[in-house]
């Protein structure tokens, strides 16, 4: 079982920072890439930032030059740095990981690579 946690939300004023987390446990084989998503009321999720296990970042324009992803690998670990925040970064945000993980059913052992989610942390920029 693969559990993914967030930690780090909460509320702040415009042009305050903010760290979240993330961690990945359980029966993990390889992790491939991390990243955050966030989902504003009545909008759709999209992706803020992500890091491959080699290491290359994606951002979303509207976070570049504000947010950075950075990864503990021996923890399997994401951060994301938020400063300059906005009011327009208020969203729920979502930690995503995308690996291969074991499972073992009956005796029989079975490798699959999924994507994993965590349950999600509130984020609130005030004007």
């Amino acid at each position: 079982q693969v559990r993914v946690v967030e930690s780090g939300g909460g509320l702040v004023q415009a042009g305050g920072s903010l760290r979240l987390s993330c961690t990945a446990s359980g029966r993990i084989l390889s992790l491939y890439a991390m990243g955050w998503y966030r989902q504003a009321p009545g909008q759709q999720r999209e992706l803020v930032a992500s890091i491959t296990n080699g290491g290359r970042t994606t951002y979303v324009d509207s976070v570049k030059d504000r947010f950075s992803i950075s990864r503990e690998y021996a923890g399997n670990t994401v951060s994301l740095q938020m400063n300059n925040l906005r009011p327009e970064d208020t969203a729920v945000y979502f930690c995503n990981a995308d690996l291969l993980a074991s499972d073992q059913q009956g005796g029989v052992v079975t490798t699959s690579r999924k994507n994993f989610w965590g349950q999600g942390t509130q984020v609130t920029v005030s004007s």
